[in-house]
């Protein structure tokens, strides 16, 4: 299973970029009234949803060998990896949620003027999580050297 925590730092960028697609997709549909592009988006959103499990899974996957291979792993680590783990679900969650919503206000042609500002601002959050979720991923690697030589 080590072998699935290394592909953390390929596939954790796939999502990233998607979701980021998504966000800029959704702010372009607030000056459209194609029904079209919502399933485009729904697509790319699914897409990031399914990317966003796969970097997901690999990232516990990955906390799981640090905390198996490294037995006294300091206190600030631990505490790192948790929220940077934290903030990864709770964005993964986040962007899940909206599918649904879209999915089925799609489904049923129910999109407004007033739902596509909400899902704009939804989206805008979003981006938000993932930052947060970027920025302490940032910090496990280039400011305490998880998954690099510096750790080993």
């Amino acid at each position: 299973m080590e072998t699935l925590s290394k592909l953390h730092p390929l596939v954790v960028h796939f999502p990233v970029a998607l979701f980021s697609v998504y966000v800029l997709f959704e702010v372009i549909n607030l000056f459209l009234q194609d029904e079209k592009f919502h399933k485009w988006i729904n697509l790319i959103l699914l897409i990031g949803v399914l990317g966003g499990i796969t970097a997901v899974l690999t990232g516990n996957q990955a906390a799981a060998s640090l905390q198996q291979n490294f037995q006294n792993v300091s206190s600030n680590i631990v505490e790192a990896v948790e929220e940077h783990e934290s903030y990864a679900t709770i964005t993964l969650w986040f962007f899940a949620v909206l599918l649904a919503a879209r999915f089925y206000l799609t489904t049923k042609k129910k999109f407004n003027k007033l739902l596509k500002v909400t899902f704009v601002i939804l989206a805008l959050i979003g981006m938000f999580l993932i930052y947060e979720t970027g920025e302490h991923g940032g910090e496990l690697v280039y400011g305490l050297g998880i998954g690099t030589e510096l750790f080993h």
